[in-house]
Parts: C-alpha cells; structure tokens; sequence
C-alpha cells in the first residue's frame, strides 16, 4: 500500500516508521528544507515540496496512492491537504491530525476527512481509560456515518457479566468488534460470555451512545 504523509515532523516520522516496519511504501513530504532529514526514515521516499500546492501533488504522484496522511502541526494545513487529496486525486482513505481540539468539528467528510486523529483527545481518552471502569469512553471519532470508537472496562457487578455475547440486545448502529481480556485479544463470537474485567471496544453511532452505557452500566441492587 502507498502512504503518502504531509508533516516530516516527530508524528509524521514516527507513523512512516511503523507502516514501514509493516511493509508499506511511504512518502514523506514537506516544504521545510530543515525537516528533510532521509536518515531519520531511510528506507521512505522523501519530498521537499509544499503539500498545499497542486503541482507539489502532481509531483507526488498523489493519486496512485491509497492513503494520504495529514500530519503537520497547522491545522489550517491539514484540512487543505485532506480536501485536495480526496477531491482532487480520489484518495481512498484520507487521514488528518487534530492539532487543536477546538478545530475538530471542522474535520470532517466536508473537508475530505475520513478519520480525524485529535492528539489531545486522545491523550485524554487514554487516561480516562486507564483510570475508569464502568464508564463508556470516546477513543476515536470517524468522520464518517457520525461513529465513535468507544471503550468500556466491564466492572464484576455489571448486569452483563456472564452473558453470551449473541444474547444481548445491543442498540442499534453499534457494533462490538474486540474484546480484550487480560492479554488475549479476542474477536466476539455470539457463544462467548462476558466477562468481569473485559474490555469492550464498540464501533457505535454517538446517539446511541447513551443508550449503551445505560446496557452496560453497573446494577443498581447489587452495588448496594
């Protein structure tokens, strides 16, 4: 797969160096001579061009790739690059990073985004996922069908614990898709029960949000 990545930053090396090690092709383009570094990701293509420009796109070759990943630090930049590559080039999948959350409603399908990847959100949402069992957190929002990726750590006195998963009345647009239990990661299968400590991860509509950590939530009689 082709990943071409607007940002040679920390956070644009940082995403070449792992699709590398997965065995993608990656383009690293910026238009800051101090930022193209090739020994910093050797085995990638390296561009020093402005992602914003068209004939700089041209130059890329943008549209034989797959992915295009925004990954500056402006995101002014960022959804620049997103519209251009989706509108412009027909980019499959296009991804762009949030540098500021007050900017993210602005990521969006409008703007030629696919998935928004908001740091701080993220930074936020890890630690409430860290600390918190019982309650429903946001990890990721896709732009998208309006849907979240949304966690929840199973707490034993839950009213779901010991339940088959093909049991469950889940509200509809929701869709549970991982359940990691201590460190297996398994995919649900309608015969496997719920277990106390398992952590839930859904792909879910944000109405229906709501509407599933209420189903998941703890048993009023049994934490008397």
């Amino acid at each position: 797969m082709r990943v071409a990545i607007a940002g040679a930053g920390a956070v644009g090396c940082s995403i070449a160096g792992e699709l590398l090690e997965n065995g993608h092709e990656i383009l690293l383009i910026d238009k800051a001579p101090t930022a193209i570094s090739v020994e910093r990701v050797p085995q990638a293509e390296w561009l020093l061009a402005d992602a914003c420009e068209i004939t700089s796109l041209d130059e890329a070759a943008l549209q034989r790739c797959h992915v295009v990943i925004a990954a500056t630090g402006d995101d002014k930049v960022n959804l620049v690059v997103s519209l251009l590559a989706k509108t412009e080039y027909g980019v499959p999948r296009v991804v762009a990073r949030v540098n500021n959350p007050r900017n993210e409603w602005l990521f969006s399908e409008a703007w030629g985004v696919d998935v928004a990847v908001s740091t701080p959100r993220l930074m936020s949402a890890l630690v409430e996922e860290a600390v918190s069992v019982g309650d429903l957190v946001r990890l990721l929002r896709f732009s998208q069908g309006d849907a979240n990726l949304v966690e929840l750590t199973l707490p034993p006195e839950a009213a779901l614990a010991g339940t088959r998963v093909g049991d469950v009345d889940w509200p509809e647009d929701t869709s549970l898709v991982t359940i990691i239990r201590g460190a297996r990661v398994l995919a649900p299968n309608p015969d496997d029960a719920l277990e106390a400590g398992d952590e839930l991860l859904f792909v879910a509509s944000q109405a229906r949000e709501e509407q599933l950590g209420e189903l998941l939530s703890v048993r009023r009689e049994d934490s008397r």
